[in-house]
């Protein structure tokens, strides 16, 4: 079987004939749409059906968009879905002039946001293509069916997630309105019907034809964000459920955390996020990538964007220098955009007296005594004084993200990157039980959950520690998943994003000393244009 768009779709160039002239028209009709015509190859569509999450459409990073209205640059998946839970948090700012990016830095974005808009759209699109593929061909293999089934269950947390009551049908009919909660069980009970006809958990490399499709883990892990985040999709805790599906995971998942760094100098850290990840010893902490190679799968908004969106020409990425090229290099693709930084409250989760020194990155995690502190501070500015509006070097850029490979070789591009991005990594499930069997433990870390966080931080030759409060936790969740698109979901958890909570960070609000901002803001508001039929505006907008 032609398995995974890698491998055997260049260019993205998926074999679909369409019935009309854009995949789904998403921005024009209801987010769902009922009416698509679409004659195909069963293994084609299935390619489609995961090519939505790593390329804007078929035609790669200059090619058409499958949602008409929105460039096809600013609606990637990684693009958008890191927007909402990087920019409106403690964690990242961006300058640029782009319509939205200022509201998502300032906590202000509402019902006519245009990247909201473009991340409820690039949701749906991708909730479609699966029931297209699930409706037609649901018969044609047991496996793939499960897989696209997976695949959709996973966009559906991601709408139920950053949109609460979401638009919901699972056939090619109008889609109805499911409350949080009746996502939440239809998920729950999605994801264990198909977790059976999943194949075993094990570790992959590049070279396994299986490498990028989901296997029994990934539903374990979605399960397990599921249940890990229940008090707030649902009211309900499942603190004991998440710590069960986390140490299944750590146990019986077949992947261990990469503590293997390079022959020629990179961390086991770093490994996770440069050009031969799907290659190396990083691999085996990977449970789901999202595929990306500098000539077959080119986007603008998946690994590209995290690696070229936070760097200028006097960047240096590349820490050991093995010949005079390597020298010059900055972050091993030709794109420095300039954009996002990190806001000095990251930094102080690494250096809590707010004195990060101005220097390299190689330099940088030495003085923080963490192979996790992938920060550039030459001739930049900690503080942000102006906030959206400070020129690019008031804020440290953050070198975490490269398209260089570890053991020295070749990338296959100088201007796309060959980085796969880690969408499910083993990490998670070490923190996911150290911070569930802690909330049932008067919010102290057990024994068990002090053993993971100290095999996290090894890997990273920082400091061990013999207890860790909640705050301690949730700071290690920054330091160890920084710029994974993750932080929003974990601030709400910890009742420290939307609301009169008092916790603080510079320019929340939109106020430099940083301002509360409201409740209602946990979740994002439905894009007005789509507010028709049964579905309905979120509360506060």
């Amino acid at each position: 079987m032609k398995s995974y768009i890698k491998y055997i779709v260049p260019a993205a160039a998926i074999a679909l004939t369409l019935g009309m002239t854009s995949c789904t028209k998403d921005l024009d009709v209801d987010p769902i749409n009922p009416n698509l015509s679409l004659d195909f190859e069963p293994e084609a569509l299935y390619n489609k059906c995961f090519a939505n999450i790593a390329m804007a459409g078929n035609g790669g990073a200059n090619g058409d968009c499958d949602i008409d209205g929105l460039d096809g640059g600013t609606t990637g998946f990684i693009r958008q879905m890191w927007n909402t839970n990087e920019l409106t948090t403690d964690e990242a700012i961006c300058s640029w002039g782009d319509a939205g990016i200022q509201q998502f830095d300032y906590n202000t974005y509402d019902a006519s946001h245009p990247m909201i808009n473009g991340y409820y759209a690039r949701l749906t699109t991708g909730i479609s293509y699966c029931n297209q593929y699930i409706n037609e061909a649901g018969g044609y293999n047991e496996t793939m069916t499960a897989e696209i089934r997976l695949c959709r269950a996973l966009h559906y947390y991601l709408l139920m997630d950053a949109f609460g009551n979401i638009p919901f049908t699972t056939s090619l009919t109008n889609p109805e309105r499911l409350t949080r909660q009746e996502a939440y069980e239809w998920l729950e009970k999605e994801l264990l019907e198909i977790e059976p006809m999943l194949t075993e958990a094990k570790a992959k490399k590049s070279s396994d034809p299986a490498y990028g499709r989901p296997d029994k883990a990934s539903a374990w892990m979605l399960l397990m964000r599921l249940y890990f985040n229940a008090e707030v999709y649902t009211g309900s805790q499942q603190w004991a459920k998440a710590a069960e599906y986390a140490q299944k995971i750590i146990t019986s998942s077949g992947r261990q955390l990469n503590t293997q760094g390079s022959s020629i100098g990179w961390t086991a850290y770093q490994k996770l996020f440069m050009g031969d990840n799907g290659e190396s010893s990083a691999a085996e902490e990977c449970i789901l990538p999202i595929l990306c190679d500098g000539k077959k799968t080119t986007s603008w908004g998946t690994s590209l964007y995290l690696i070229a969106g936070g760097w200028d020409e006097d960047i240096h990425g590349h820490l050991y220098p093995q010949t005079e090229a390597d020298k010059n290099a900055l972050n091993g693709t030709s794109e420095k955009w300039k954009g996002q930084r990190a806001r000095p409250d990251l930094l102080k989760k690494f250096f809590p007296s707010g004195n990060a020194p101005h220097v390299g990155t190689k330099e940088m995690m030495k003085e923080a005594n963490d192979d996790r502190a992938l920060f550039y501070g030459v001739d930049r500015e900690i503080d942000m004084p102006n906030g959206y509006n400070d020129p690019y070097n008031y804020g440290y850029a953050v070198t975490k993200f490269l398209n260089f490979h570890s053991d020295g070789s070749p990338v296959s591009d100088g201007q796309f990157p060959d980085t796969d991005l880690f969408f499910f990594r083993l990490a998670e499930a070490y923190l996911t039980y150290a911070e569930a069997t802690a909330r049932s433990n008067n919010n102290v870390a057990t024994a068990k959950g002090i053993e993971y966080i100290n095999a996290i931080r090894s890997r990273a030759h920082a400091t061990t520690k013999t207890g860790y409060s909640m705050d301690d936790i949730l700071d290690e969740w920054s330091r160890e998943f920084y710029w994974e698109g993750r932080r929003r979901v974990d601030l709400i958890r910890h009742g420290k994003f939307g609301g009169a909570n008092g916790y603080k960070w510079t320019w929340k609000g939109g106020a430099y000393t940083s301002r509360d901002f409201a409740a209602e803001k946990n979740i994002f508001p439905i894009p007005a244009e789509q507010v028709k039929g049964a579905i309905t505006q979120n509360p506060g907008y």
